[in-house]
């Protein structure tokens, strides 16, 4: 669709509205008038408040826990733009849930990344525009264009005005070893790798540190943090070996069930995240500091309206 000329609108659901307004904000537009509800026995209701017919509409919706009730959101929102007529609907998921089972681990396992890309296709998404998916296959799962934003940039501007000394940026697996890379090139710093096997799911064991931490100050890099067992682990056995600070950072930061007394009991001094996933009540820590995307999204979002490349966003 040649969106040149036609109005853009941006709308919400309930899993980060906050981000959502800051969104539009940064894009140029006010947030659109939406009522997204649940009736009495939980089914969602939601009713687009104003005209759509031919606008280029985004839905900003993060699947964040609660990640069913987000995603079902998500859907009705997209078939009821569909079937008001809007002219190209983009899904933006700052944060896409189920993006860990993104491949069959053992027998039986079911690929739940990709049926929800099936979901969002067949709802009416006409493209999808999201910031680090857990594993970057996940875009070849879609059958339509998806724009994959980056949070290494954002997080590593955050540390340049730390002007640390002695930094090593350490990647917490070998399978973030590439984001730990490309966060180390930006901070002008060597890299470390934390070589652990996982016994069952979210428990981890360290083994080995492959590099030079002792006497460093070192960050560890991670896409997203969950229950913060292999984070705090890390941590605590970076110190171990003789780091001289620990600190961390993540984009998605989920931190569901022990994360925060974990975190808070932990080496880590320091917890660098953005607002993808927002921070409730339960979740605040003096540990924890926030970056906003939302400058990023607002550009993107103005590109892809503009018919513009979003990736040179990152040159």
């Amino acid at each position: 669709m040649n969106t040149a000329g036609t109005e853009i609108k941006v709308f919400t659901g309930n899993s980060n509205p906050e981000l959502a307004e800051k969104i539009a904000e940064f894009a140029g537009v006010t947030l659109g008038n939406a009522y997204v509800s649940t009736f009495s026995d939980g089914e969602i209701y939601v009713n687009i408040k104003e005209t759509v017919r031919g606008v280029d509409v985004f839905v900003v919706q993060s699947t964040n826990p609660p990640v069913n009730d987000n995603i079902m959101e998500l859907l009705i929102m997209i078939d009821a733009l569909r079937r008001a007529s809007a002219g190209r609907i983009t899904a933006v998921l700052p944060y896409y849930g189920y993006a860990r089972q993104d491949r069959k681990a053992k027998a039986r396992d079911p690929i739940t990344a990709k049926l929800v890309a099936n979901l969002l296709t067949e709802a009416g998404a006409d493209r999808v525009l999201s910031m680090d998916l857990h594993a970057s296959q996940i875009q070849g799962y879609f059958d339509i264009p998806v724009d994959h934003l980056l949070g290494v940039p954002i997080l590593a501007e955050y540390f340049k005005k730390q002007n640390m000394e002695d930094l090593v940026i350490v990647s917490p697996d070998m399978g973030s070893v590439t984001r730990a890379r490309n966060f180390a090139n930006l901070m002008d710093a060597p890299i470390a790798i934390i070589d652990k096997r996982r016994p069952k799911v979210n428990v981890s064991e360290v083994m080995n540190i492959i590099g030079e931490i002792e006497g460093k100050n070192v960050i560890i890099v991670d896409d997203l943090i969950d229950t913060a067992g292999t984070i705090t682990q890390a941590a605590n056995a970076l110190k171990e070996f003789g780091a001289k600070s620990v600190q961390a950072c993540c984009t998605h930061p989920i931190l569901s069930g022990p994360a925060i007394e974990r975190i808070n009991s932990s080496s880590i001094e320091k917890l660098v995240v953005t607002d993808t996933v927002p921070l409730g009540k339960e979740k605040q820590s003096a540990k924890i500091s926030s970056v906003s995307v939302s400058k990023i999204f607002g550009k993107a979002i103005r590109r892809i309206h503009d018919n513009k490349s979003v990736s040179k966003l990152f040159d």
